[in-house]
Protein backbone atom coordinates (compact mmCIF):
# COMPACT_ATOMS: atom_id res chain seq x y z
CA UNK A 1 0.00 0.00 0.00
CA UNK A 2 1.35 3.43 -1.24
CA UNK A 3 1.07 6.53 1.46
CA UNK A 4 1.76 9.78 -0.71
CA UNK A 5 0.56 8.90 -3.98
CA UNK A 6 1.36 12.55 -4.86
CA UNK A 7 4.68 12.56 -4.22
CA UNK A 8 4.61 9.57 -6.32
CA UNK A 9 3.51 11.00 -9.23
CA UNK A 10 5.88 13.99 -8.73
CA UNK A 11 8.50 11.04 -8.68
CA UNK A 12 7.40 9.91 -11.82
CA UNK A 13 7.21 12.78 -13.51
CA UNK A 14 10.66 14.15 -12.34
CA UNK A 15 12.61 10.76 -13.61
CA UNK A 16 10.18 10.22 -17.12
CA UNK A 17 11.89 13.90 -18.24
CA UNK A 18 15.33 13.26 -16.61
CA UNK A 19 14.96 10.06 -19.24
CA UNK A 20 13.47 12.16 -22.05
CA UNK A 21 10.12 10.10 -22.03
CA UNK A 22 7.28 11.70 -23.85
CA UNK A 23 4.54 10.50 -22.00
CA UNK A 24 4.22 9.59 -18.23
CA UNK A 25 1.49 7.29 -16.87
CA UNK A 26 0.53 7.86 -13.22
CA UNK A 27 -2.28 6.20 -11.38
CA UNK A 28 -6.14 8.07 -11.79
CA UNK A 29 -7.42 10.53 -8.76
CA UNK A 30 -9.38 13.90 -8.85
CA UNK A 31 -6.49 15.00 -6.96
CA UNK A 32 -3.71 14.23 -9.47
CA UNK A 33 -5.82 15.30 -12.45
CA UNK A 34 -6.50 18.97 -10.71
CA UNK A 35 -2.52 18.85 -10.17
CA UNK A 36 -2.08 17.93 -13.51
CA UNK A 37 -4.61 20.66 -15.08
CA UNK A 38 -2.68 23.76 -13.36
CA UNK A 39 0.76 21.75 -14.60
CA UNK A 40 -0.47 22.12 -18.24
CA UNK A 41 -2.37 25.37 -17.40
CA UNK A 42 0.72 26.88 -16.73
CA UNK A 43 2.67 25.38 -19.39
CA UNK A 44 4.74 22.82 -18.27
CA UNK A 45 2.47 20.00 -19.86
CA UNK A 46 1.45 19.83 -23.22
CA UNK A 47 -1.96 17.20 -22.71
CA UNK A 48 -3.76 15.03 -20.27
CA UNK A 49 -5.91 12.14 -21.33
CA UNK A 50 -7.69 10.01 -18.81
CA UNK A 51 -7.75 6.05 -19.70
CA UNK A 52 -10.75 4.37 -18.73
CA UNK A 53 -8.89 1.00 -18.32
CA UNK A 54 -8.80 -1.25 -15.34
CA UNK A 55 -7.81 0.72 -12.89
CA UNK A 56 -7.66 3.97 -14.47
CA UNK A 57 -4.84 5.87 -15.79
CA UNK A 58 -3.94 9.44 -16.48
CA UNK A 59 -1.28 9.76 -19.34
CA UNK A 60 0.34 13.25 -19.31
CA UNK A 61 2.39 14.48 -22.46
CA UNK A 62 5.38 16.48 -20.96
CA UNK A 63 6.76 19.30 -22.58
CA UNK A 64 10.40 20.61 -23.64
CA UNK A 65 12.29 23.31 -24.87
CA UNK A 66 14.53 21.17 -27.69
CA UNK A 67 16.22 18.49 -25.08
CA UNK A 68 15.54 20.82 -21.89
CA UNK A 69 12.93 19.54 -19.73
CA UNK A 70 9.89 22.25 -19.15
CA UNK A 71 9.91 21.70 -15.73
CA UNK A 72 13.50 22.17 -14.01
CA UNK A 73 12.22 21.13 -10.56
CA UNK A 74 9.31 19.41 -9.13
CA UNK A 75 9.34 18.98 -5.24
CA UNK A 76 6.86 17.82 -2.65
CA UNK A 77 6.45 20.70 0.30
CA UNK A 78 3.77 18.89 2.36
CA UNK A 79 4.08 14.98 3.54
CA UNK A 80 1.40 12.82 4.94
CA UNK A 81 3.92 12.63 8.30
CA UNK A 82 4.65 16.85 8.07
CA UNK A 83 1.40 18.93 6.78
CA UNK A 84 2.71 22.30 5.90
CA UNK A 85 -0.40 24.39 6.32
CA UNK A 86 -0.07 28.54 5.17
CA UNK A 87 -2.35 31.51 5.66
CA UNK A 88 -3.00 33.25 2.37
CA UNK A 89 0.16 36.02 3.42
CA UNK A 90 2.32 33.27 4.02
CA UNK A 91 2.21 31.48 0.42
CA UNK A 92 5.16 30.82 -0.68
CA UNK A 93 6.81 32.60 -3.97
CA UNK A 94 8.87 30.41 -5.87
CA UNK A 95 11.74 32.01 -8.08
CA UNK A 96 9.98 35.42 -7.56
CA UNK A 97 7.49 34.56 -9.64
CA UNK A 98 8.53 32.47 -12.39
CA UNK A 99 7.81 29.16 -10.92
CA UNK A 100 3.86 28.00 -8.73
CA UNK A 101 3.11 26.31 -5.72
CA UNK A 102 0.01 24.46 -5.64
CA UNK A 103 -2.19 24.60 -3.30
CA UNK A 104 -4.96 22.44 -1.48
CA UNK A 105 -7.49 24.81 -0.27
CA UNK A 106 -11.31 24.89 1.09
CA UNK A 107 -12.46 25.51 -2.37
CA UNK A 108 -9.91 23.76 -4.38
CA UNK A 109 -6.78 23.17 -5.86
CA UNK A 110 -5.01 25.96 -7.29
CA UNK A 111 -1.81 27.93 -7.08
CA UNK A 112 -0.47 29.59 -4.20
CA UNK A 113 -0.81 33.48 -6.26
CA UNK A 114 -4.71 32.21 -6.93
CA UNK A 115 -5.45 31.73 -2.70
CA UNK A 116 -3.15 34.46 -1.90
CA UNK A 117 -5.70 37.07 -4.23
CA UNK A 118 -8.87 34.98 -2.94
CA UNK A 119 -7.71 35.73 0.41
CA UNK A 120 -7.38 31.78 1.70
CA UNK A 121 -4.96 30.29 2.92
CA UNK A 122 -4.48 26.00 2.71
CA UNK A 123 -2.02 23.13 2.33
CA UNK A 124 1.09 24.12 0.10
CA UNK A 125 1.40 19.95 -1.93
CA UNK A 126 4.32 21.14 -4.12
CA UNK A 127 6.20 23.79 -5.72
CA UNK A 128 7.18 23.66 -9.72
CA UNK A 129 9.54 25.52 -12.07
Amino acid sequence: MMTDTIADMLTRIRNAQQSNKRYVEVPFSKVKMAIAEILKQYGYCISLEKKEVTPAVLMIELKYDGKRPAITSIKRESSPGHRMYRKSEEMPKILNGYGIAIVSTSQGIMTAHEAKKKKIGGEVICSVY
